[in-house]
């Protein structure tokens, strides 16, 4: 007789991820399991996927893990149908690394292969460092998930940008998103 009961940890968010994998995202939304304590991964601020303190060097299983991650009030969990486990993220869990405008449209790349239309449901916004004044600019990806906006990308979009009242900003889906404050001169 073979098992075909679930797995669980590690191996189980793998299978899960994977069943999903051919039909799109997993709708890790309307899945509800019992929480099931934390596992040792940790996504460094510069979008590097740790487990056990090793990076994880396999870039398909990285891709796979991040389809079932979800942000939950609590914190960052990687989701299947019959687990939940909490994860450490520095910052965003994923990283901007590239922008193109295509026609009305600013169509971002992430680090796990997501491909993301800025607009109203995928906002741009730009937090400023009150210590330093430096910007740190995100892209809402999916369900509360966002990307950090790596510098040479923000770079590219401060040459897209153009100046709206008193502010510089980019347009994208017909919505304007300011990546500078009121004032600044980034001309």
């Amino acid at each position: 007789m073979t098992d075909v009961s679930p797995k669980v940890g590690l191996e189980g968010v793998a299978q899960a991820a994977k069943a999903a994998g051919a039909r799109g995202l997993p709708p890790v939304h309307l899945w509800n399991p019992p929480h099931c304590g934390e596992i040792d991964i940790r996504i460094r601020k510069d979008g590097v996927w740790f487990h056990e303190g090793t990076p994880i060097g396999r870039e398909a299983l990285v891709r796979l893990f991040s389809t079932v991650l979800r942000l939950d009030p609590d914190g960052y969990h990687l989701v299947t149908p019959v687990e939940k486990m909490k994860i450490v993220v520095e910052d965003a869990p994923f990283i901007a690394t590239r922008v193109d405008r295509e026609g009305d449209a600013l169509v971002f790349q992430t680090n796990v292969g997501d491909t993301v239309e800025a607009g109203p449901d995928n906002a741009i916004r730009v937090e400023i460092d009150p210590a330093t004044g430096e910007p740190r600019p995100y892209l809402h990806v999916r369900r509360g998930l966002e990307a950090l906006i790596a510098r040479p990308v923000f770079y590219e979009l401060a040459e897209m940008a153009t100046l709206n009242g008193d502010a510089w900003g980019v347009s994208s889906n017909g919505a304007v998103f300011a990546i500078a404050p009121p004032g600044a001169d980034i001309a």
